[in-house]
C-alpha cells in the first residue's frame, strides 16, 4: 500500500502526517479517510481548485493530468509545474510526498 507523506501545514497537519492508502484512491480521499480535512468544495467533483496539493516526490506514479484538471489548476493559488488537484490525482503502488498551500481561491471557507 503507497505512503502518502504530507508536509507540515499550519491548520491541516501541524506537524505534517503520513497516510497509507490502497492503490486507485484519490490523494483527497485517502486525507480525508484519516482525519486530514483538506478543502474540497466541489466534493471531490473536479470542478474548483481547493483540494491543490503540490506533488514533492513521486509525481510520476500518479496518472495522467486530464484536460479539465489541467485547466482548473490555471487558476490554482500557488500553481507549479508539480500541482495537481488531489481529488484527481489517483495513487499506484508507489509513496508520494505532497505539500498543501497555505491558500485557496476559497474567499468562504465551509467545514465539511
Amino acid at each position: 500500500m503507497p505512503v502518502i507523506k504530507i508536509l507540515p501545514h499550519p491548520e491541516y497537519c501541524p506537524q505534517g502526517a503520513s497516510v497509507s492508502a490502497p492503490s486507485g484512491t484519490s490523494i483527497c480521499e485517502a486525507l480525508l479517510e484519516n482525519d486530514i480535512p483538506i478543502e474540497h468544495a466541489c466534493e471531490l467533483s473536479c470542478a474548483c481548485t481547493t483540494c491543490h496539493v503540490v506533488v514533492r516526490e513521486g509525481l510520476s506514479s500518479l496518472g495522467e493530468v486530464d484536460e479539465s484538471e489541467e485547466d482548473l489548476l490555471d487558476r490554482a493559488w500557488g500553481l507549479t509545474p508539480m500541482s495537481r488537484l488531489s481529488c484527481q490525482a489517483i495513487l499506484s503502488d508507489r509513496d508520494v510526498t505532497i505539500e498543501i498551500p497555505r491558500y485557496t481561491i476559497n474567499h468562504a471557507r465551509e467545514r465539511h
